[in-house]
């Protein structure tokens, strides 16, 4: 039976038996062929080698297509765990998938492995790709799966087989050359050679088989892998650059906060660091009053029943913690929601008085897996600029598209320039009918399409109880960091019984929209810090002017213009240390201070003041009097 082909422009083509994407490739062009990594059939990737057995549309997808990485990086993978096992005979591998910059693969072997041995084995998987060893796809029966595996002593495959797979049930095998494979669902390359030598290895570390710790221990060795050389150099040097940026040693060199054992996940913030977060929170709180938005402050613990009706018991309880007193169990809130809720529900309210928007700086605590706590990036114990709008169905758009434009210019106003929109939809595990999340996403997408913004679209990213719209920064480095959220949600007033009195004298269910700007206050400054590499603009820097006195003789003016900044409202030192003044200035240089004002007798004398901006080789000298006008400009 002749097998029809459709391509991408619509043209078809009838092949007598079964073609591979390779032979079709071939037929198009040599060239083609040369960079071609897999082939879609039907909108599912396949192998190029994989001969094509039914009428189907398909896609050439060739190696710089960002499908096409993840297929590499997988393979990387693979060519990873046969480098282990060639050169430490015994090693037994488990899983090794690809992630967003690399691969990973876990080991069992009773000897740890070393950093040293991550050059001997990155050779060895180059020596691999040297062979280009053909990279074939098989498929095997339920119980030849186990008996291959039990008998080469991989014994975490063939558990993982009996566990996991039915026994009625066929599994794929992926074969690198006569003699290495692994059970995999594909796709793969055609062979070891199409990988390339543009990865890296970067580290080894120990997890949990299955991510439990009743587990065996195994040992994780992970790298990095791109498309081209270029990519990889590029992505090393924000590595590198990202090290120097990285924001728990810019607080230690900076004195802004700390974190320690005795409270993992929790920040121990220092003056210098709070100051931050004080210009973080007024500057917010500045942007609540512009948009009508009344603060309120809810409490830090409520009765577990609340959490019950509001659906966290069901859907988040592992992610809570809990208190008991007298006989009433309590959990520590991890989201401010159905406090606000309770807040708007002490009133009865008409339809007049929508919206109603509150804001909280609001505490929460999540019982996040001590294994994925950073700094201050992520955390338990964290602070939201967090804010629930409640409105009619009519009136959605026009708050969505008001968050919008706030949201951008907050971005900007911090340094951010460069953002991208996406709405996360329906997960698996949710409240509500899909009549409802119909509602509630098209409700979204007309708000985004108004505001005449681009998004892209997340399936299964949405909180349980409603879709959202995300906000993701890009750093001064190209690194990608989701911040603020607007989102939809009809759920939350039905549980908990929010009502407002229509036109009709009837009573109704507001829209919930939950919003925030910077979300997490700890992970967003932990951004600006790493952003701005330490060096924070004028207005958010903790310590904006150090007044610096060339002489001991200047020392009583340098105190003066100290007060007078004081007076004037900004966050100003003097440094009267018996030091000489370029030793002053190069301290103060390391602790990123945005201006250094000189003064000495000539400045005392005529009242004038020597300014050093951070980063100029020029100086200015202005007096006094015109000083704070001058700065808050």
């Amino acid at each position: 039976m002749a097998i029809q082909i459709t391509f991408p422009d619509g043209n078809q083509k009838s092949f007598d038996a079964p073609p591979t994407g390779l032979a079709i490739a071939q037929g198009i062009s040599p060239g083609l062929a040369k960079k071609a990594a897999v082939i879609k059939v039907n909108g599912e990737l396949w192998d190029l080698t994989r001969p094509i057995d039914r009428d189907a549309t398909i896609a050439i997808v060739t190696r710089d297509k960002p499908e096409a990485l993840e297929v590499i990086r997988h393979d990387a993978a693979h060519v990873l765990a046969q480098a282990v096992q060639e050169l430490f005979p015994g090693t037994q591998i488990t899983f090794g998938p690809a992630t967003d910059t690399g691969f990973y693969y876990d080991f069992a072997r009773s000897e740890p492995f070393t950093e040293g041995d991550l050059e001997a084995i990155e050779n060895k998987m180059r020596e691999i790709v040297k062979r280009d060893l053909p990279i074939t796809r098989e498929v095997w029966a339920h119980d030849a799966a186990v008996k291959h595996f039990e008998q080469a002593g991989e014994t975490f495959k063939a558990e993982w087989i009996r566990d996991g797979i039915k026994a009625d049930e066929e599994l794929t095998i992926y074969k690198q050359g006569p003699n290495w494979l692994d059970m995999c669902l594909g796709p793969h390359l055609p062979s070891t050679g199409k990988l390339g030598t543009s990865f890296k290895l970067i580290r080894v570390g120990g997890v949990y088989w299955r991510g439990d710790a009743n587990n065996a221990q195994l040992q994780r060795i992970t790298g990095v892998c791109f498309a081209n050389d270029d990519d990889l150099k590029a992505y090393l040097r924000q590595v590198e650059e990202a090290e120097k940026r990285d924001h728990r040693k810019l607080a230690k060199q900076l004195d802004l906060f700390h974190q320690q054992e005795e409270a993992p996940g929790m920040v121990f913030w220092h003056p210098k660091g709070w100051a931050i977060w004080q210009a973080v929170e007024q500057y917010v709180r500045g942007v609540y009053r512009k948009s009508g938005y009344q603060e309120v402050r809810g409490p830090q613990i409520m009765d577990v029943s609340l959490w019950k009706k509001s659906g966290h018991w069901d859907n988040y309880k592992e992610n809570m913690f809990f208190t008991e007193s007298e006989k009433r169990t309590y959990a520590v809130k991890p989201m401010n929601c159905p406090g606000h809720v309770q807040i708007f529900n002490s009133t009865l309210h008409s339809y007049r008085d929508l919206p109603i928007r509150y804001a909280e700086f609001g505490g929460c605590h999540r019982n996040e897996p001590s294994g994925a706590l950073h700094g201050i990036m992520r955390v338990r114990a964290f602070t939201q600029d967090d804010g629930h709008i409640f409105c009619t169905e009519e009136q959605v758009e026009a708050e969505v598209t008001a968050f919008h434009r706030q949201a951008m210019q907050v971005y900007a106003d911090f340094g951010f320039t460069d953002l991208a929109v996406k709405l996360a939809l329906r997960p698996d595990k949710r409240l509500g009918t899909d009549e409802a999340w119909d509602k509630a996403e098209s409700a979204l997408r007309a708000a985004l399409r108004a505001a005449g913004v681009q998004w892209e679209e997340l399936p299964g990213e949405g909180a349980f109880y409603g879709p959202k719209i995300e906000y993701h920064l890009k750093d001064s480095i190209g690194r990608s960091w989701q911040v603020g959220t607007i989102q939809f949600d009809p759920m939350m007033p039905e549980r908990l019984d929010a009502e407002y009195v229509d036109e009709s004298s009837q009573r109704k269910r507001p829209i919930m929209l939950h919003r925030a700007i910077v979300g997490s206050m700890e992970r967003f400054i932990g951004i600006l810090i790493e952003h701005h590499a330490g060096a924070l603009p004028f207005w958010l820097s903790p310590v904006q002017v150090v007044v610096a006195p060339i002489v001991s003789d200047a020392d009583g003016y340098a105190q003066e213009v100290t007060d007078t900044l004081k007076d004037a409202g900004f966050r100003v030192e003097a440094d009267l240390r018996n030091e000489k003044i370029n030793y002053k200035i190069r301290e103060h240089a390391l602790q990123k201070i945005p201006v250094i004002a000189v003064v000495g007798r000539k400045e005392a004398e005529e009242k004038t003041v020597t300014l050093r901006y951070r980063g100029e080789e020029q100086q200015r000298t202005v007096t006094l009097a015109e000083l704070p006008a001058l700065l808050r400009a």
